[in-house]
Parts: C-alpha cells; sequence; structure tokens
C-alpha cells in the first residue's frame, strides 16, 4: 500500500526556558561558522603541541590555519594504524592528545574488514552529549505534547573488550549508554523512554529486546514515537515481536517474566512493571494472530506521532517496509554522527527522508572538506563549501584525529545562517568490480530501487539485499541476493519478472559495466538470488554473535567472507538472470 506522509507544521515556539536557551546555541553556532572554527582549531592544536604526532610534523606550537593546512598532511586509518595499535598495546605516551585516552570506540565493522578502533578522550562525552541535548528542542518545534508520553526506543549495548593494554574498546553507543551521562541523566518530561536502563544495559541482545518489547506492550497507551538508530533495527524489533508475541502476551496475561530471561537487573526491574493485564494481553494476541501485518505499529501504538530511525543512505531502502508496517507515519532523521565524532543535527526532522540535510555544528570538531575527485590539497573549509558540490568529509578532532578522511561523500543542499547543510550520499568505498567497472552503494542503491519498481503490481517490496561479485566463473558476474515481502500470495512476481528485474538492474548501472557486458563480454549476465524469509535476520545474529554492535549494525551491501557466503547461498530458494544485454552505445554517457 501506497502511504503519503502528512508532515506537521513546525511550532515555532520553544516548548520551555531550557529548549530556548538550546535553540539559541544553535542560532549562535550557525552565525558565526569561520570564527567558532577558528577557536576550535586553535584550542585543538594548542592543547596537543606537545604530542608525538603534531612534533613529527615540525608544527612548533603554531595554531594558525595557514601552517596547519601546509603541514600536516591528509590520512586515512591506515596511516595512522601503526600508532593507535601503540596505545592499544599500552604506550601511555601522548601520541596523539595530551588527555590521556579513555578508551577506544569502535566501528561497526561491517563495512570492511577488522573493526577500526579510534582513540578518545573522556571530554567528549560532554560533546557528544551537547549533541544529544539539542536534539529535543528541535523536534519539540514540530511535534508539540511530546511531555504528554514516552518514547518506545530499542537501545542496546554489546559486550566491552579490552585492548592488550587495558583500553576498554567498544561501540560509541554502548559507551554513551554505560556513562553517567546516560545512566544518570536528569529527568526530562520531553525525552522518557519506556525501556528501563536495565533493559538497555543487558548485553544478552534477546533479553534486552524481549525486555523492551515487552515494556513498550504494556506502555502502549503512553508511547508517543518508535525508534531505533537505524531503520533496520526498528524492523528487527518488529519481526522480533512477529516471532515471540505469543510469550509476550502470556507474560502480560499472567504477569510472569518468560524464564529465558535470566538477567538479575533485568528480572527485578521488570517484577516491578509486570502486572497481570489480560485485556492488553488479549489486544496483543488480536493484533498479532492476523497474517497481515500492515499498519501493525499504529494499531498497537495507536499514539505515535513519528518514528524516529535514521533513513538516510544505504536505510533508504527500508523505507517502503517501514510506511507498511507503520501506515506512513513521518520518520525523523535527527542526527548525523559516526565513532570519530558526532557531526551535526537536522534542523527539520519532520521533512521527507528524501530531503534529509543535516546542519554541522561548528564547536565539534574541526571539519574540512575534499571536493569529490579532487587532490588533497584542494581541501576548503565548512563556511567556504558550495551549494550543489560534493565533498569528503575531512576531521580534526580533540581526541587527536588530524586532518582524517571519514569516508562520507555530502552534498551541500543550502545554509541555516552561515552554517552549510549536507544531505549524505554514500560512502566512499567501491562495493562491486570485477573488471574495470566500479560500482559503489549509491549506484546499487539506486539500480536497486529501479528494479524494485516492476514488483509494485504485485504488491511485493524487496526488505532486504545484498551483492557479491563472483569472479570464480570466467566471466564473472553480479550476484544481488533479495528477501522479498510478498504480501499477496496469489499474485507472487513469476519467474519472468525477476529475470527483468536483472535487466532493469543493469540498465541501471554505469556505462562502463554496461560497455563491459556488451562490447567486452567480460561481464557475465547479472543474478538474483531469492533467499528464505528471515535470511538477514541470521546474518545479523551471526555478525553479532562476532562482535558486532546491535546499535551500529548495518547489512553489509557487499559480502565475501566465506561463513556469510554459505549462509546466504544455504538459504536460496530462486535464481535468476538478465534474460538480454543491457543497452550500451559509445556515445552515451553516464
Amino acid at each position: 500500500m501506497a502511504v503519503e506522509s502528512t508532515l506537521p507544521t513546525p511550532v515555532r515556539t520553544p516548548a520551555s526556558d531550557k529548549d530556548a536557551k538550546a535553540l539559541q546555541f544553535i542560532e549562535e553556532m550557525t552565525k558565526n561558522v569561520d570564527s567558532v572554527q577558528e577557536r576550535v582549531l586553535r584550542e585543538i592544536l594548542g592543547r596537543n603541541a606537545e604530542t608525538e604526532y603534531l612534533k613529527r610534523f615540525s608544527l612548533n606550537g603554531a595554531t594558525d590555519r595557514e601552517t596547519f593546512k601546509s603541514r600536516i598532511p591528509v590520512v586515512t586509518y591506515e596511516d595512522i594504524q601503526p600508532e593507535i595499535q601503540r596505545i592499544a598495546n599500552g604506550d601511555k605516551s601522548p601520541i596523539f592528545s595530551v588527555h590521556p585516552i579513555s578508551e577506544f570506540l569502535t566501528s561497526s565493522g561491517t563495512s570492511a574488514g577488522e573493526r577500526k578502533l579510534m582513540p578518545t578522550i573522556h571530554e567528549e562525552l560532554d560533546r557528544r552529549q551537547l549533541l544529544y541535548s539539542l536534539l529535543m528542542p528541535v523536534m519539540n518545534l514540530y511535534v508539540p505534547g511530546l511531555d504528554k508520553g514516552k518514547g518506545l526506543y530499542f537501545l542496546f549495548v554489546k559486550a566491552e573488550t579490552k585492548t592488550p593494554g587495558g583500553l576498554l574498546a567498544r561501540p560509541v553507543l554502548t559507551s554513551y549508554y554505560n556513562s553517567d551521562h546516560f545512566e544518570t541523566r536528569p529527568y526530562d518530561p520531553f525525552n522518557v523512554y519506556t525501556s528501563p536502563n536495565e533493559a538497555i544495559l543487558c548485553v544478552d541482545s534477546f533479553q534486552s529486546m524481549y525486555a523492551q518489547m515487552l515494556c513498550g506492550l504494556i506502555m502502549r497507551d503512553e508511547v508517543l514515537r518508535v525508534g531505533a538508530v537505524f531503520a533496520s533495527g526498528l524492523l528487527r524489533a518488529i519481526h522480533f515481536l512477529q516471532n515471540n508475541w505469543k510469550q509476550l502476551a502470556h507474560d502480560i496475561a499472567t504477569g510472569t517474566l518468560n524464564p529465558k530471561i535470566t538477567d538479575a537487573p533485568v528480572r527485578e526491574c521488570m517484577r516491578k512493571i509486570l502486572k497481570p493485564n489480560p485485556e492488553l494481553a488479549q489486544l496483543v494476541t488480536m493484533e498479532c494472530y492476523e497474517e497481515n501485518w500492515e499498519c501493525i505499529i499504529k494499531r498497537i501504538w495507536p499514539r505515535t506521532k513519528y518514528l524516529d530511525v535514521i533513513v538516510t543512505g544505504a536505510m533508504a531502502q527500508y523505507i517502503p517496509t517501514l510506511e507498511y508496517y507503520s501506515g506512513g507515519l513521518p520518520m525523523a532523521c535527527t542526527m548525523y554522527a559516526s565513532s570519530e565524532c558526532y557531526f551535526g543535527l537536522n534542523l527539520n526532522p519532520m521533512c521527507k527522508p528524501s530531503e534529509v540535510t543535516y546542519t554541522i555544528m561548528p564547536n565539534m570538531a574541526y571539519f574540512e572538506f575534499l571536493p569529490h575527485g579532487s587532490s588533497t590539497s584542494c581541501l576548503v573549509d565548512l563556511a567556504d563549501v558550495e551549494v550543489g558540490k560534493e565533498y569528503e568529509l575531512i576531521l580534526t578532532t580533540y581526541a587527536g584525529l588530524c586532518r582524517y578522511r571519514v569516508g562520507d561523500i555530502l552534498r551541500v543542499t543550502g545554509f541555516h545562517n552561515a552554517a552549510p547543510q549536507f544531505r549524505f550520499i554514500r560512502r566512499k568505498n567501491v562495493l562491486l568490480s570485477i573488471e574495470s567497472d566500479k560500482t559503489d552503494e549509491a549506484e546499487l542503491q539506486n539500480a536497486i530501487e529501479n528494479a524494485s519498481l516492476l514488483l509494485k503490481e504485485f504488491n511485493t517490496s524487496i526488505v532486504e539485499y545484498t551483492s557479491y561479485a563472483d569472479t570464480k566463473q570466467i566471466p564473472g558476474h553480479y550476484v544481488i541476493y533479495w528477501e522479498l515481502l510478498v504480501k499477496d500470495l496469489a499474485i507472487a512476481p513469476t519467474d519472468d519478472v525477476l529475470n527483468r528485474c536483472c535487466l532493469q538492474m543493469e540498465e541501471s548501472l554505469n556505462s562502463v559495466y554496461r560497455q563491459s557486458r556488451v562490447a567486452d563480454n567480460s561481464i557475465g549476465p547479472l543474478e538474483i538470488r531469492v533467499v528464505e524469509n528471515g535470511t538477514f535476520e541470521e546474518l545479523m545474529d551471526y555478525a553479532i554473535s562476532r562482535g558486532a554492535s546491535i546499535n551500529q549494525y548495518k547489512v553489509p551491501r557487499c559480502v565475501s567472507f566465506t561463513p556469510i557466503m554459505e549462509l546466504l547461498n544455504s538459504r536460496v530458494v530462486s535464481k535468476h538472470f538478465s534474460p538480454d544485454l543491457p543497452h550500451w552505445t559509445p556515445e552515451r554517457r553516464r
């Protein structure tokens, strides 16, 4: 069912004095971007002047931009990995920062290779908390009355590891949820969760999800917003409800907790929350028993005003499925952040997902931008980017990262005061390549979306996908794994339709790929392998078992790791190939 969201009009009046101060801070920062950036760089270079890294490049205490840019190189993670490894092994000398490295923040580990270790310092928690404190004052401009209920957020931590030198290594959200900033946060009527801290901080993902879902059901009449970090995380929660609603309803009816929940703090907090409620249990059973789960979020949590999830970049492919389950509720993307740094926020959080832009807060770090396709000698400052152009984000942080390539490609869409607003376009890394062809995440996403249009008349959508460059055969070819949501089995797409989806994907790919297919015969027909429902849930479970964070997990858009390939191939229910060559002529350019 195609649903058009009705987006609220901003109230434009701060909800409280506290909100007014936060909004005034945003205005001050965005009006004075260049001077704030100059101050930030001066502070970073001044405090870290005696570090090994800055001394290596003979900065000699200079804190001005010109000297900094002329002497400090632009680097990747691989360039500084030896120094990071020294810190991980126990070297306490001031390598990057004069402040002690408090822990390592890990990347999600699902994009490429091993997890990256990002050194951080304790005061970075204050900066992250500052950005969090700005989100609700902005949201309250658009959605009034959020102090009249609660947020059902599915938030998770991961078991912590330690480096050889004894420093904690954990995802950034695990670090934040385990901090005093989160655990002892002051009461804020605009930001109350249904999930108790004990459930969020439980490292067993099943027990944590179960307790959080149970609390969300018990407090269904109070829920005003439903969310997770990524769209995929919210869909995982819906699938969890599909698989566990009978036991959840039993617990609600009897007031007794599932014996599989063995974590003592969770059991203790649930003992205070869970009371027999046969009427609620009957409602949950009635809604979940039906095979049709369309609008299930609104049916179970009828007061929900919006979904709070990231649906930009690769997460955009989840939008149709979220619309199906939510009945077209608005989807709010509130902030832009990474393990390296929290960057900024969306000042129009209730906009359509395709219109999401982020305003980078100039006090968070020192930002530079590399025009896409240019050499590293062409970097421009935050205040000097141009509307319509794409840039790679370069970062210098208080924790000591200097001119670090984050890998995100952003497009400037406009300005709020003097602060540029960016649309996230893609990660820089290429996903698929057989020969001279190079297909990135954005291009693959576009091809998937174009092919999915052929499925609409069959009331079918793509729930999840990944890809693989199969070079074991000559010529090699692209393999795309699809998990489908077929809403009416009576009109499920035929083999012929899925074959045409293969061709449609090829028509959407770049001219180098199509030339390789048509003129060079160096790439074979694209293949789609449809997998069983639930396959990508299994893939996530596998990744989590190997150390990925449930909060930061993203389905890898390209896979090659043998156990993952074996899992995917063991769940294939049908295979489909492009029936013809895509269109290509030497004159055509994309």
